[in-house]
Formats: C-alpha cells, structure tokens, sequence
C-alpha cells in the first residue's frame, strides 16, 4: 500500500487528522468548518511510503463559499500539489447551505516517497470566505477508504449536546426565537456511522424530529409539545464525547442498553447492542427513529419487558436418552430437542428462586408437526408436591420448526384440577412449574426444542424495525442488558457522593445559624 487513510476533518476543534499535519495562514476554526479569509492558505503534509504503488491519487475538498448577503459570495482559489497547480482561479459554488466536494486527480509522477505537500490557497481578490469543511487523499483504486476511516473516527464521539431554541409554527421569518431545554443524546449500534435524521417521542405524547448538517455542528426540525402545540426546532451543538462508563452522569433520563436481535429468513438473529438515550428536558421518550449517514435506519418503540426465570433443572416424564434428545436441552439456546416416546407428556422445571411467571413461551422442534402440542395445563407450586393450576391451553396451532410462540399466564381460567391440592400462589410467585402436555397433533411421540418463563418487572424492551441501506427492512427487537455489578457500586457511589454534598450544605448552613444565634 503507498499510503494510510489521509484526511483533515476540520468540523472539530482541534482539527482530526489522519496522516496529515495541517498549517494555514489567515485561516480560523469556526466549530463546522475551517474559515479561510482572502489571500490566507491551508498547507497538508502527508507521508507516502512507496508512491510506486500508487498511479494516481483522488483528492477531495469539500468547500463551500460564503454569501455576501443576496450575493452567492466570490472566493476562487488554486489548489497545488508539490508547488505544481491541479487547478487556477477554481470558484467553489456558494449560495446553498451544504459544502461542495470537489474532485481532483492528482497524478501519480507528482508523488514523492516520504513527506508530501498540498496547498489551497484562497485568492486575494476574493471578497468573501471559503469555507473548508475536509480534505481527503487516496489511491484511485481505493476512492472513499479516507473518508470511510473519518465517518467512523467522528462517530467514536457518539454522545451530543444541543443548545436549543424554537418558536411557533407558521411564525414571521423575523420572529424571535426563545431559549428552550438542552438536548442530550447518543444512539449507537456499533456500525460507526453518524445520524442524520433523529425522532422521538415522549410517554406524555410531545414529540419531535430533527435532521443534522453532516458535521453535526447544527439541527433543524419541528416540535410538538405535550399540549399540542406546533413549533419550528433548532440547535447548536455545544458538546460531543465518546460513550464512557460515567455518560449516565450527565443525564437525567435514562440509558437504555439492549441485547438486540434481527428477524429474518423466518428466524431471528442475535445482532448488535443498541444504546439509546434521549433527554429534552421532558418525560422519558417512549419511541426513537433515527437514519445514520449511511443511509441506515431503525425505530424502536419502547415497552415493560419481561426478565427470563432462571431455571435451575427440568425433569420429564420420558426422554429419548439414546438420541440425546433430553429435557435439558430444553434449557439451552440451540436447536437440540427434547422428545418424550408417548402422546402425553410432563414436564417438571424448578427455578433457581421463586417467581411470579407472568408468561412462558414454547419453541417448536425441528420436524414431525404431529408431535407439536395441542393441549396443555401449566401447573406452579411452592414445594412440588401441591400444584396450583395457572394456564390451560386447546387446539393450539404451531405453523413452522422452531417457532417460538408465548402465551400470557392466565391464573388458572378454565384449568383442571387433577393435579393434586392447589396451593396458596403468594406473593414471591412459585419455585416448581409443571408443563402437563395432554394431547398433540396425532403423532405417537412429543416434542419441543425450548422452553422459557419470564416474570414481569424486567425494565424496558423495545420491538421495531431496521433497514440497511438499498435493502427491505426487518424485524428488530430488544432486551435489557442486565447492569453489572460494577455499574450498580458506581452508580451507588454518586448517589452517596451527592448525598455527602447535600449533608455537608446542610451542616454549613446549621453552623452558619448557630453562629448568627450566638450573637444575638
């Protein structure tokens, strides 16, 4: 390879450089964008290992010409490489609001192995200022690896802060704007690509949608408040930083963290871990849908979610041992089975502590639809002796191999009672369930490939959608990630560290009064 992914990102301050050392002169830093004034010039150094390799060189400059009120602005500048010019007198188109990128080809005679120098310079009768936003070098064959390695160093920075301002719907051009609350947010799905697009809505049903300049520097959008008010949305950023351990520390609102899963091909897939936190000075958000730079969108509708009950063994009443096809796979999250050699079945599942099974869910094996259940009764008890009966199920259906279907624990409507004396549920919930399987699809044999409990009071979940870029979109859905035990003794610790603040105002402002008593 003749030379790394180069580029000079000039949308942060200090600017992000990748082999690249940058000078200029009568230039300045303007949050977005480089300023380049009249006469002033920016220098790029940049290495090469063996310009052999490399026949040709693209580089992009993406500029953008400021305006002179009405005017589109006028700002030609030359670009050379080595002292040679790659272009003279080049007027940048002006007027929009979005930078130009500007392609050149630089010839590969003009390389030279070790340090390399381009320069643009801005002209001296310019009367208005170019505007640099970044400027990228690769080899021809590898056109767009540069700004594929900035794309995915700028969305390291994941976490943004806005300063914000909106005013009514449908307002005169030359209303005033009012100061409105901080927006805080980081969405990330380990794909390395910044937003483009963000939407959100609040449990107390204001909602808003925004889109960002590709540098992030700024937003535009709407919003609609809680009582039903329409307003125009801006805002500025005032701070980004990577997601760390300690960016729960700078919100309110709460981080959500999702073990995330893809359904397609009529299955789903583990994919990413997806974090979302929104904070607008509002409720918690209830929905967010975002589309990335790359074109990649998603929406994810949040709900209570269900936490899985662990369970510590199962036991049937047959099992098919010479085929391995056992209650305990039963257990686990493959596609072995558990097969039982009769037409009735009974299934005995004691979990690690007692809990209040608010549903249960059953996957299908991977052939033979007549031994699917039909019939069944789940059964719970404290001491597995007594059983309570808690859900009956007829006639169920399951329509493909390894479906998973979950079925809502109905406390017992129209459930039998041959199964021994009912005990008290209590409040803790029960330690032993019982899958009594009373009839299948007609086969001489049951089977299943798994077998789940989830009691209520899990957090949040959330169902939705993903789509790629050019593709058909997916299903998408979510579960918590549980904290650690180190994110619960931090979080521990700022909840006692602010506590010791508060305690200490406190005991300043006492002794503050007991002296003003002593004087009296």
């Amino acid at each position: 390879m003749g030379f790394e992914a180069t580029y000079a990102d000039f949308s942060a301050d200090p600017a992000r450089l990748s082999n690249a050392d940058v000078t200029f002169h009568r230039a300045r830093p303007a949050g977005s964008h480089l300023v380049v004034d009249a006469g002033g010039t920016v220098t790029l150094d940049f290495e090469v290992e063996d310009p052999r390799d490399v026949p040709q060189v693209t580089l992009t400059v993406t500029a953008l010409v400021s305006k002179s009120g009405p005017s589109l602005g006028y700002a030609p500048v030359d670009v050379l490489f080595q002292g040679e010019a790659l272009a003279e007198n080049l007027t940048v188109p002006g007027g929009g609001d979005l930078p130009q990128d500007n392609v050149f080809a630089v010839p590969g005679r003009l390389l030279r192995k070790g340090t390399n120098t381009l320069e643009i310079r801005s002209s001296a009768r310019a009367r208005t200022m170019l505007w640099l936003y970044r400027i990228t070098l690769d080899p021809v064959f590898e056109r767009g690896r540069s700004e594929r390695a900035r794309t995915a160093e700028a969305a390291r920075d994941s976490v943004f802060a806005y300063r914000t301002e909106r005013r009514p719907a449908h307002a005169a051009a030359s209303a005033p704007w009012q100061p409105a609350p901080r927006l805080l947010f980081h969405v990330d799905r380990g794909e390395r690509s910044l937003p483009a697009q963000l939407g959100w809505r609040g449990a107390d049903g204001a909602e808003a949608a925004v889109s960002f300049q590709s540098s992030m520097s700024d937003f535009h959008g709407c919003h609609r408040a809680a009582d039903g008010t329409a307003y125009e949305y801006r805002g500025r950023l005032t701070g980004r930083w990577p997601f760390t351990a300690e960016t729960e520390n700078l919100t309110t609102a709460p981080l959500h963290r999702f073990r995330t899963e893809e359904g397609w091909g009529g299955s789903w897939h583990a994919s990413q871990e997806l974090r979302l936190l929104v904070e607008d000075g509002a409720v918690p958000v209830e929905r967010v849908t975002w589309r990335d730079q790359r074109g990649n969108s998603g929406v994810a509708v949040l709900h209570d979610a269900s936490a899985e009950a662990e369970v510590a063994g199962v036991e049937a009443s047959d099992e098919f041992r010479e085929a391995h096809e056992v209650a305990g796979n039963l257990l686990e999250d493959s596609r072995a089975k558990w097969l039982a050699r009769d037409d009735v079945a009974r299934l005995d599942f004691t979990l690690v502590r007692p809990a209040a099974v608010a549903s249960y869910s059953l996957t299908t094996a991977n052939d033979y639809p007549d031994r699917d259940p039909r019939d069944w009764t789940l059964y719970g008890s404290h001491d597995g002796r007594t059983w309570t009966p808690l859900d009956t199920r007829t006639g169920e259906v399951f329509e493909a191999r390894f479906q998973t279907r979950e079925f809502a624990v109905r406390a017992g409507a129209g459930a039998g009672t041959d199964a021994g004396l009912r005990d008290d549920a209590g409040a803790g919930g029960h330690r032993h369930y019982r899958l009594d399987i009373t009839r299948n699809h007609g086969a001489d044999g049951i089977q299943l490939a798994r077998v789940r409990f989830a009691e209520s009071g899990g957090g949040q979940a959330f169902t939705g959608y993903y789509q790629r870029w050019n593709e058909g979109p997916i299903g998408y859905r979510g579960t918590p990630v549980p904290a650690s035990p180190t994110t619960a003794a931090r979080r521990l610790a700022v909840d006692l560290e602010a506590a010791a603040q508060g305690l200490a105002e406190t005991a300043r402002s006492l002794t503050a009064l007991a002296s003003r008593l002593r004087l009296r």
